[in-house]
């Protein structure tokens, strides 16, 4: 019965489905209908994170019967599970977004003991929020299964007043809202318009962000992050995502040799150039770790830095992912970072086929509107920098899209606060000035715990019309949809003793994103003689459950936030049981 293309006797299922030793776990497949055929096939994980929490993964679920129907196609048996997700639209500016980091771990955790004890031999994932599309990603390089990676699409922008709107504009309309700038009957109405339909957040944040990662990094096929999630011709590319993966499967192209330093430095591209997420810089490291690839933050950020931004996005440009895809989407993008010669070529991906020969095939040119020529940028460094200096030894990563060369340099005093609330708080009575730099600190992976991203008060600061008045550093994260010269991932944490646990109020702070400095007005005996002072990390309440895990297991953000050490350590690849 099995089918010639496939050597069952090198894939994990066989422990499953083949010889007599196995009846009992035939016996469960054919009580759910499945045939002997069916049976003695590859089988393909088809995981999703459907749920009813958000737009963003609403539609995963019919979005995989898709895919399933081109596993079929291609002579396979695909079965499908899901996984959790943390939607940080919903878990912002509150408690629930300590959950939202350490949920892009659980994803990979549970994606791999799903493969792991059911033994199926590939995995198409579907993702739809922020986390969970480099959670996903994560668990096909852990695994090293052949791997075809699907986005569930953004959401179609809003329409008020003739313009697009989207969740950031809601975010914002509370800071102006705050200042008696805008009637509750205007929130109201804007609220109800905002988010028109199914899909991810719309503008560059983190998931359309990781989307575009996806296709430039080779795990997804190239295009199909494009469309937003209510067109039903994504169907089309999950059936042909389903197809793809019986093709690697059948050339045994495995996750590890798609995702190499090659691709994962085309992914940094990608996001440099559309004024990506900073978000980023913490998932891409987290990626490369799985693969044991040495890609932290520094090496991110040295792609960014000499990397053309030329992808007009908000939220520092004007367009959405719709835009961008009616524009011609990451192929196009993808195809005048190749005129400068800032891609890899040679790099693997899901079709089978190298980026090469994929970009030979596309027709189209940059329109000049949404994507600008790359010998005619916007700006002529990335969307994205970091920052290093005495107050971030490890490093610091601010998103620079859609601001002048004047408004990346900032000096100013150190306000300083304990946590997100107490900033918010302070934000909201107004207790701050002009020309200070805003420090929020004990936010980081595990002095949080969970790294919380800061739109709540950020957003508030640009409704306040605040937003390039003042600087504002942490070392927890910011949401991609946050502008101004906001400055996350600063390292090391508060939590780990690193100097931003060390400012007070006054401290003079620059920060200068041309040069690429984060620094403190102290000499190196002033802070040593305040780390011995220092008491010790901020107690949390979180003594028991999986916020207590994560602060213990996570390391740095310069090293991606991971929980277990990585490919480098491991002596047993899934796939090769």
């Amino acid at each position: 019965m099995t089918n010639a293309r496939f050597d069952k006797s090198k894939l994990p299922s066989r422990h499953v489905t083949e010889g007599p030793s196995r009846a009992p776990h035939r016996s469960y497949f054919y009580a759910m209908g499945i045939t002997e055929q069916e049976i003695h096939q590859p089988w393909v994980g088809v995981a999703t994170c459907w749920n009813e929490a958000a737009p963003c993964n609403i539609s995963l679920n019919r979005q995989a019967q898709a895919v399933k129907g081109g596993v079929k196609k291609g002579g396979g048996t695909p079965r499908e599970f899901t996984t959790i997700t943390v939607t940080d639209g919903i878990a912002m500016g509150h408690e629930g977004m300590r959950s939202s980091l350490a949920s892009r771990e659980a994803i990979a955790d549970s994606v791999e003991l799903t493969m792991r004890g059911h033994c199926y031999d590939a995995i198409v994932g579907l993702a739809g929020c922020d986390k969970s599309l480099p959670g996903m990603m994560m668990a096909m390089v852990r695994l090293n299964t052949p791997s075809v990676f699907i986005y569930g699409g953004s959401i179609l922008p809003g329409r008020l007043n003739g313009k697009d709107v989207t969740v950031q504009d809601v975010f914002e309309a509370v800071g102006k809202h705050q200042a008696g700038n805008m009637t509750d009957a205007e929130l109201e109405i804007l609220e109800r318009v905002a988010c028109p339909s199914a899909g991810a957040c719309g503008g560059q944040f983190t998931a359309n962000t990781m989307a575009c990662v996806s296709e430039a990094i080779g795990l997804a096929l190239l295009n199909s992050s494009g469309a937003p999630a209510p067109y039903e011709s994504r169907d089309q590319y999950g059936e042909a995502s389903g197809v793809a993966v019986m093709n690697l499967i059948e050339k045994n192209i495995r996750a590890r040799d798609i995702v190499t330093l090659k691709s994962l430095q085309n992914a940094a591209r990608i996001v440099a150039c559309t004024g990506g997420s900073t978000n980023a810089g913490l998932h891409l490291p987290a990626i490369a770790h799985e693969a044991g690839i040495d890609f932290d933050l520094s090496d991110v950020c040295e792609i960014f830095r000499d990397t053309p931004y030329f992808v007009d996005l908000k939220p520092g440009g004007q367009y959405v992912s719709k835009d961008l895809y009616e524009a011609g989407g990451v192929p196009i993008v993808m195809k005048e970072l190749r005129k400068a010669g800032l891609i890899h070529e040679d790099c693997m991906t899901a079709s089978g086929r190298s980026m090469g020969e994929e970009l030979d095939r596309i027709e189209g040119e940059a329109d000049g509107r949404v994507i600008y020529s790359i010998g005619s940028p916007i700006t002529k460094t990335g969307g994205v920098v970091g920052l290093k200096g005495n107050l971030a030894p490890e490093g610091a990563i601010v998103k620079v899209a859609g601001m002048s060369e004047a408004e990346q340099i900032f000096t100013g005093p150190a306000r300083v606060f304990e946590s997100e609330e107490e900033a918010f708080e302070a934000v909201k009575a107004r207790q701050y000035k002009e020309g200070e730099v805003i420090v929020i600190r004990n936010e980081g992976p595990a002095g949080g715990p969970g790294m919380r991203e800061m739109l709540s008060t950020t957003a508030a600061l640009s409704g306040q019309g605040m937003g390039k008045k003042v600087a504002l550093i942490t070392d927890g994260r910011f949401s991609g949809a946050t502008r101004g010269f906001c400055v996350g991932h600063v390292g090391p944490e508060a939590a780990h003793g690193g100097p931003i646990a060390l400012l007070q109020n006054g401290d003079v702070i620059t920060l200068n994103a041309i040069t690429g400095e984060l620094s403190v007005a102290l000499t190196d005996a002033e802070l040593a003689a305040r780390k011995a002072n220092w008491k010790g990390p901020r107690q949390t309440e979180y003594d028991s459950g999986a916020l207590w895990k994560y602060a213990r297991l996570v390391g740095g953000a310069r090293l991606g936030a991971v929980t277990h050490p990585g490919a480098r350590e491991e002596r047993h690849v899934y796939m090769d049981q």
